[in-house]
C-alpha cells in the first residue's frame, strides 16, 4: 500500500474515532443528567477503575497497557468535564512529582491548585474551596511521609482513591553533564540518587532545595548547575534532559492519597485505610493485629505515630485488602473493639493495580 493510501486510510480511522468519541461524550452527558437528579458525585473513582480495568484487559496492542490507560483517562477526564470542572489542590509547586500523580489520576481537564504544604491541601478540601485533594504518603524507598499520617489526627476528610506514580529521577541543566558543578534538588530526590551522584557528579555541590520544581527553577537561573527533577519541570523551565531515569532503584513508587468528602462504593479490587489508638494495657496490639488474622484479612501497611494530645500515646495505622463492609472486616473492627481507645476508618476505596508495558 502506498504512502499516499495509508494516510487516507489514517484519516478514515481518525473520522471513526471522532464520531465514537461524540457518542461517549453524549452519554456521559446523559449520565450528568441522572447524577444531577440523585445528587450524586461528578467523580467515581471506583467506576473510572473499572472502565480503565476493562479496557486493559481487552487490550490486543500494539499500544502498550500504560500508552492506553493515558490516553483513556483524559477521555474520562474530558467527559467528566461536560458535567463540572473540578478543582483539584495538591502539594505543590507546579510540575512537582504530586501534581504528577495529580494529572494521572484526574486527567488534565481539571483546574489544579497548587498548595505550600498538606495541612494546607486538607484545609482546602475541607472548607470547599478545593473538590478533592492529592497528598503523598508513602515512597517504597525511603518509606511514610509521616506529616500526611499526622493530618488525619484531626481530619473528617476521607480517602476516596489512591494513585501509584513511578518515580523518575532525571538530570535537568543547560549544560553538558562535565559543566555541571551544582547539583540542586530536594532531600529525598537526592537520596534516591545517591549512586549514581557518586559515580558521575561526585564533586559537584550539592545544594539542598524545598522541592524537584524549586531546584529545576534554580537550574535555570544559575550557571553550571543541574537539578533532579521530572521531565515536566525540564519543559517548564527550559532545561534540557542531560540523563534520563538516575534514580538508583528501578521499582521507585510513591503512593499518594486522593482525599475528599465523599465515599467512594465497592470496586472489584479495595483497600482500607483506619486509624486506632490502643489501652494501656498489655497485649492490647496483638489482641487487635490478631483480629484481623482470624477473618483473612490481608493487611499491607501498619504505621505508629505519636497521638500528640498525650505524652506516649501512640496512634497505629493499618491499610488492609478489602472493602468496609465485607462482612469479614465487619467482624474484625467489632473484635478489635474491646482493645481500643477509638477506631476511625479513613476510608475504603478502588485498589489500584499496577499496569505492565
Amino acid at each position: 500500500m502506498s504512502l499516499e493510501k495509508k494516510r487516507k486510510e489514517i484519516d478514515s480511522v481518525d473520522e471513526k474515532i471522532l464520531a465514537l468519541l461524540s457518542d461517549r461524550a453524549k452519554l456521559a452527558k446523559g449520565i450528568s443528567l441522572e447524577k444531577g437528579k440523585q445528587g450524586a458525585s461528578v467523580y467515581v473513582p471506583e467506576r473510572e477503575r473499572i472502565v480503565l480495568e476493562n479496557i486493559i484487559s481487552k487490550n490486543k496492542g500494539p499500544l502498550s497497557n500504560k500508552a492506553l490507560e493515558s490516553i483513556y483517562r483524559n477521555i474520562i477526564s474530558e467527559c467528566r468535564t461536560l458535567e463540572a470542572s473540578l478543582k483539584i489542590a495538591y502539594l505543590g509547586p507546579a510540575t512537582t512529582f504530586t501534581h504528577m500523580a495529580a494529572i494521572k489520576n484526574f486527567g488534565s481537564s481539571c483546574e489544579f491548585i497548587s498548595l505550600n504544604s498538606i495541612n494546607d491541601v486538607f484545609a482546602e478540601v475541607e472548607k470547599g474551596s478545593a473538590d478533592y485533594g492529592v497528598v503523598p504518603i508513602e515512597n517504597s524507598t525511603e518509606g511514610t511521609i509521616n506529616h500526611t499520617l499526622d493530618t488525619f489526627m484531626d481530619s473528617d476528610l476521607n480517602v476516596v482513591a489512591e494513585i501509584m506514580l513511578e518515580i523518575r529521577h532525571n538530570l535537568l541543566s543547560k549544560h553538558k553533564l562535565s559543566e555541571i558543578k551544582k547539583l540542586c534538588s530536594r532531600p529525598s530526590a537526592l537520596a534516591q540518587c545517591r549512586g549514581w551522584i557518586s559515580n558521575n557528579l561526585a564533586k559537584a555541590e550539592i545544594i539542598e532545595s524545598s522541592s524537584t520544581a524549586k531546584a529545576a527553577e534554580l537550574a535555570s537561573l544559575y550557571h553550571s548547575s543541574a537539578a533532579i527533577a521530572s521531565e515536566l519541570a525540564a519543559e517548564e523551565y527550559g532545561l534540557g534532559v542531560v540523563a534520563k531515569n538516575i534514580q538508583d532503584s528501578s521499582h521507585n513508587v510513591t503512593r499518594f492519597l486522593v482525599i475528599g468528602k465523599t465515599k467512594p462504593k465497592r470496586a472489584a479490587k479495595n483497600k482500607t485505610s483506619i486509624m486506632f489508638s490502643v489501652k494501656n494495657e498489655p497485649g492490647t496490639l496483638f489482641k487487635a493485629i490478631e483480629s484481623f488474622s482470624k477473618n483473612d484479612i490481608n493487611m499491607t501497611k501498619i504505621e505508629s505515630r505519636p497521638a500528640r494530645k498525650k505524652a506516649w500515646d501512640v496512634v497505629f495505622f493499618i491499610d488492609f485488602e478489602g472493602y468496609v463492609d465485607d462482612e469479614n472486616i465487619q467482624n474484625a473492627l467489632e473484635g478489635i473493639k474491646d482493645s481500643c481507645l477509638f477506631v476511625k476508618i479513613l476510608g475504603s476505596y478502588p485498589m489500584e493495580v499496577s499496569v505492565s508495558e
